[in-house]
């Protein structure tokens, strides 16, 4: 059984690789932060709406693995699982091209939010990611 809850499917477009014809390491990033907007919207939250009622979810910290590099026209799977570690919701997100199931990215990428500016446990998120956190 996979321990993923949530994938999307993307294109590397021509203007995200480098000189080297191969997709450059920040735009990994985006793929990954697009990929957990749009978990969030799947469980019904946004980022948009959340914001205008004091609730922040921000990054405090980002592990990144680059494997193997994506080209051009790649189309690649994004896909992620997450966990609750007190305050922290830690996502694992793998990128893997979509030709040969290939992992090109590994990120862990840890969130805590911040209710009107100070930091906070946030029960919205929580009552939404329940269903995809397992017991520890």
């Amino acid at each position: 059984m996979s321990k993923y809850i949530f994938e999307t499917r993307m294109e590397v477009r021509d203007y995200e690789c480098d000189i080297q014809g191969i997709v450059n390491n920040a735009n990994y990033l985006h793929y990954t932060e697009h990929t957990r907007h749009l978990f969030l919207q799947s469980t019904g939250l946004s980022f948009a709406e959340m914001h205008q009622r004091g609730v922040d979810a921000v990054v405090a910290r980002m592990s990144l693995q680059y494997k193997t590099p994506l080209r051009c026209d790649d189309e690649f799977i994004s896909r992620l699982w997450m966990e609750k570690q007190g305050l922290r919701y830690v996502f694992h997100q793998d990128i893997f091209r979509a030709s040969d199931e290939k992992i090109s990215f590994r990120a862990t990428v840890e969130l805590v939010c911040l209710i009107n500016g100070r930091l906070a446990n946030s029960d919205e998120y929580d009552r939404a990611f329940a269903p995809y956190i397992g017991e520890k």
